[in-house]
């Protein structure tokens, strides 16, 4: 199976999702599946914590197909909200290699990715036992403890851009 990446309106993926559901032929609906990740965070607003879900990719989508037919690369391109297929408009291309694996690391823990379990070692470093955060150690530019996230630089074809990640802590080793 082949993963197109498009860019859509922020904020308005899961319209853009239902909008492009409904715009392609039933057929067709059934041979493709449209993938879009997302992470908890607990947000302090007035004084209370609240979780929140939010996109591991802000903009983004993800399609699963054998192949991009050319009826569905129209439909999709004239529905509204969409932006742009990734690379490059004109020639759509599936993700492979480094951005092939991160969405697939995303795609693991479901549709939406849970707080990661974490433990701070004597040296006060960072040391992820499961959840999103495993495997990506080597891409932690910034840990607050406090907020109990830590933000992550990831890039997807050449773009790089930060996320945070909420994790909680499971105490010290």
């Amino acid at each position: 199976m082949n993963y197109y990446a498009l860019q859509v309106k922020t904020r308005a993926e899961d319209v853009y999702i239902k909008r492009a559901i409904l715009s392609l032929d039933p057929e067709v609906r059934e041979k493709i599946r449209f993938i879009f990740p997302r992470r908890k965070l607990t947000i302090r607003q007035k004084g209370e914590n609240k979780t929140q879900v939010e996109p591991v990719f802000p903009g983004y989508l993800f399609m699963e197909a054998e192949r991009l037919e050319n009826a569905v690369y129209w439909s999709l391109r004239t529905t509204p909200g969409f932006f742009r297929f990734l690379p490059d408009n004109k020639e759509p291309k599936p993700l492979e290699g480094r951005d092939l694996a991160m969405l697939s690391h995303f795609m693991s823990f479901g549709d939406v990715a849970d707080k990661s379990k974490v433990r701070f070692d004597e040296n006060d470093r960072i040391q992820i036992l499961e959840g999103p955060l495993k495997g990506l150690e080597g891409y932690i530019v910034k840990v607050d403890r406090r907020k109990g996230r830590a933000r992550v630089m990831l890039d997807m074809y050449k773009d790089h851009f930060a996320i945070d990640f909420a994790f909680e802590t499971l105490g010290m080793q």
